[in-house]
């Protein structure tokens, strides 16, 4: 008996050795857990147009702050931001995976839109880039050259935009209710396809953040005519246009998901220490000197946030009331 006595007490000391290095060894690979690693970057669209260029610029310097091996861009399109979404929401938890994706995934999830299998609330989020205005640009081939035109338009007038279910479809769907538009909003455009599509004429105009459509300007293909949520020299702002106070609630929603611009997002569930160490990066990337610079150079704002306070503005725009929803859901089906 004693001898068996003598063999426990041994084996519950080995044990407890074995469980404090284990505990020692944790601790130093948490605190370098992504020296060497590669991390996803899921984008929502295919490659081109703003979100991809804003998660490749991004994602040199989370490298850097990190001190992975690599940030490697994984481009995810489709059904609106909808594929992206889920593949992050299902993606493992291990702190190896971030993605970026349209706000408007907001108005999906207050009209239970199908496809959606994910809770915006329930996401790690990391930050955001940029709270940037939206804008209608029309090409300098339509026949609709002002905002006044378009109007007084008697005809539909073509429209593109991403999936049914992004940001810029449901934006243009709640502004066409709100201003009385005649337009006739043909989704499916992602990256730079819109831009390329009113080139060739088959597309009048499209809504959405200002950077994104700013080089099609600059090289002389279009033009803006309307600002919401921001200001443009010359150009009118929807909320002026809104007549009614339904109108002006429904400009107001589009306003107030303008300011969640670029946002960055964990899969549920990632290990506290590795979101902030990702939040971490994420805020001295975007303070970087050399990454503003190159945001500078390419008309890319830079306007940040992070951590609790994304997720804070994520869940107030999801606190609405059911009489505002249904407005939302009418607005975005184009029922009357």
């Amino acid at each position: 008996m004693e001898r068996l006595v003598s063999m426990m007490k041994k084996f519950t000391a080995l044990s407890a050795i074995v469980l404090l290095a284990a505990c020692g060894q944790e601790s130093v690979n948490e605190a370098d857990f992504y020296t060497g690693k590669d991390v996803s970057y899921i984008v929502a669209t295919n490659a081109g147009g703003g979100y991809d260029a804003y998660a490749r610029m991004i994602g040199n310097y989370l490298q850097k702050y990190l001190a992975a091996e690599n940030v490697i861009i994984r481009n995810v399109p489709g059904a609106g931001h909808i594929v992206g979404a889920n593949t992050l929401w299902r993606s493992k938890p291990d702190g190896l995976t971030i993605g970026t994706f349209n706000a408007g995934l907001i108005y999906g999830q207050l009209t239970g839109k199908d496809g959606l299998n994910f809770d915006l609330r329930e996401f790690e989020w990391i930050g955001k880039a940029a709270g940037e205005p939206r804008a209608i640009v029309v090409s300098d081939n339509c026949a609709i050259k002002s905002m006044a035109d378009l109007m007084a338009a008697g005809e539909p007038v073509k429209f593109g935009s991403a999936g049914i279910g992004s940001a810029s479809y449901s934006d243009m769907m709640l502004l066409a209710k709100a201003l009385d538009l005649n337009v006739n909003v043909i989704a499916g455009f992602d990256g730079t396809e819109g831009e390329m599509s009113m080139m060739r004429g088959e597309i009048c105009a499209i809504l959405g953040s200002t950077s994104s459509f700013q080089n099609f300007i600059d090289a002389g293909y279009g033009h803006f005519i309307l600002s919401i949520g921001g200001s443009l020299d010359g150009v009118p702002n929807a909320m002026d246009l809104a007549e009614s106070e339904q109108a002006r609630k429904l400009v107001a929603i589009i306003d107030s998901l303008a300011t969640l611009g670029r946002i960055s997002a964990a899969p549920p569930g990632t290990r506290k220490e590795r979101v902030e160490k990702m939040r971490a990066a994420y805020r001295a990337a975007l303070q970087d000197p050399a990454l503003l610079a190159e945001a500078g150079r390419t008309g890319r704002p830079i306007e940040p946030a992070y951590g609790d306070e994304v997720r804070q503005l994520v869940v107030d725009a999801l606190d609405q009331t059911p009489e505002t929803i249904e407005l939302i859901r009418k607005a975005i089906n184009g029922a009357q």
